[in-house]
């Protein structure tokens, strides 16, 4: 069959880190002559690159695979590939079980997509790819990434070293390895390239970046030669570990003008006893000092952090503990998620698990704790003006939608900017702050930066 006349249609389910893997998946796919599309009821293959973190992830990626099955009957569907952590790490019984999928590629092996199917349009019998979990796939590979974007993400490791005892990541993804650094400038320019401001850099763990492959951390090296990218504006750090963070770290993010005053730090609970439950490394006391250390060195610097609810064992003592924590820390940025007992970890088989109600009941009070702390915190910022960096325009409204270094694309709030003159996506403009409605800010543009 000739390559050229088949269209594909790729869905990317989860993580920021998952859609990498799949810019990368369609890059090899284009490069190979295959026809990229959106749309499932025209297309000759549809590949998912599912998620199956949590339950939730796991239970919208089987049922994505039976929604795209149906397409065999009313579209022109010949081939349904199934990538990512749920092929990773349900292969056999993906393979037993679920007829749906004719080719299963598991989370190192997408490299493989054009030989797996070209054996299958060969063949036409189940293929299967599962390579060496500790595989570092991508490094060099053809990404594809929408164009028409402010930002795109770079993926500077893969894998986990931690073992959080309620996390299968290890188990999925591998040990934690590290991208060289090379290939992230070279990739970062081919990014700048194509007109992107902004770099947002991922990985299950950013903050130990280096030390497997330099014997040292060294994500702060890795910022200053990445901020010297011609057309790069902005960078961005998510997924920093707290107990990791550090001094050189700190003073990069403190001098350099293109890092963004902005860190995710996934601490997950505050109370001790959970915590060490939990198989995490900081005390409420040390992440106290962390914080602490960051504002005094960075003071305009916006922390966002995820919390789980619902751990086994966690008692009403434990929540209250992790309920001052966050009214006294007042995070600039907070998510929360229920415990999701996953098969396979150490906490799945933990005695005093805790009803889903009351692990929903505790999740809800830090959130409405926490939206009054951010809409107290989104009211200052009336009167005061802000950079923002251009997302789009909304339709038949001189009003643009926009964000500023205090927030992540895709997971935080957005500035409304009212602007007559046309703006471009990416470009970087100074705003005055009219009103706050609830997360978003709304502003009137009041000069034009460097675009």
């Amino acid at each position: 069959m000739n390559n050229n006349s088949l269209k594909v249609c790729l869905i990317s389910l989860g993580c920021d880190k998952n859609l990498v893997d799949s810019e990368h998946i369609s890059g090899i796919l284009a490069d190979k002559g295959y026809q990229l599309c959106d749309d499932e009821a025209v297309a000759d293959v549809i590949i998912i690159n599912s998620c199956c973190f949590i339950h939730d992830a796991k239970e919208e990626s089987i049922n994505m695979i039976f929604e795209m099955a149906q397409y065999k009957e009313t579209g022109n569907l010949k081939a349904l590939v199934l990538c990512g952590c749920l092929a990773q790490r349900y292969s056999e019984e993906i393979k037993e079980e679920v007829p749906e999928v004719d080719i299963c590629i598991g989370t190192s092996a997408y490299e493989d997509i054009i030989k797996a199917l070209d054996e299958f349009f060969e063949k036409h019998n189940v293929v299967q790819v599962l390579k060496d979990i500790d595989y570092l796939a991508g490094v060099d590979k053809p990404r594809y990434i929408t164009p028409y974007s402010s930002y795109a993400y770079l993926k500077i490791a893969e894998g986990c070293d931690k073992h959080c005892s309620y996390c299968i990541i290890p188990k999925i993804r591998g040990n934690f390895r590290s991208v060289p650094m090379e290939d992230l400038i070279k990739e970062a320019n081919q990014i700048a390239q194509k007109g992107i401001k902004e770099l947002v850099l991922v990985a299950q763990e950013t903050t130990m970046y280096g030390t497997d492959i330099y014997g040292k951390k060294s994500l702060h090296i890795l910022l200053s030669k990445l901020s010297q990218i011609e057309g790069i504006k902005w960078i961005r750090v998510l997924y920093c570990y707290p107990e990791e963070i550090y001094d050189e770290l700190i003073d990069e993010m403190a001098q350099n003008e293109k890092v963004c005053n902005y860190l995710d730090i996934p601490i997950q609970h505050a109370s001790d006893i959970i915590l060490k439950r939990m198989g995490r490394r900081t005390s409420n006391a040390e992440l106290r000092t962390i914080i602490g250390k960051l504002r005094s060195k960075i003071p305009d610097i916006v922390l966002r952090t995820s919390l789980i609810t619902g751990f086994p064992g966690e008692t009403p003592e434990d929540h209250k503990c992790l309920l001052d924590f966050v009214k006294d820390i007042q995070f600039d940025r907070l998510g929360v998620f229920t415990y999701s007992q996953e098969e396979g970890t150490p906490a799945a088989q933990f005695d005093n698990q805790v009803d889903e109600e009351i692990k929903e009941q505790r999740r809800d009070e830090i959130m409405t704790l926490q939206q009054s702390i951010v809409f107290d915190k989104t009211n200052d910022y009336v009167g005061k003006e802000v950079v923002a960096i251009i997302e789009g325009k909304l339709p038949n409204e001189d009003v643009y939608l926009a964000r500023t270094y205090m927030d992540a694309p895709d997971v935080d709030s957005n500035i409304f900017v009212n602007s007559r003159a046309d703006l471009l996506t990416g470009e970087l403009v100074r705003v005055k702050v009219t009103a706050a409605k609830d997360y978003d800010l709304v502003g009137d543009i009041t000069k034009r930066l460097e675009v």
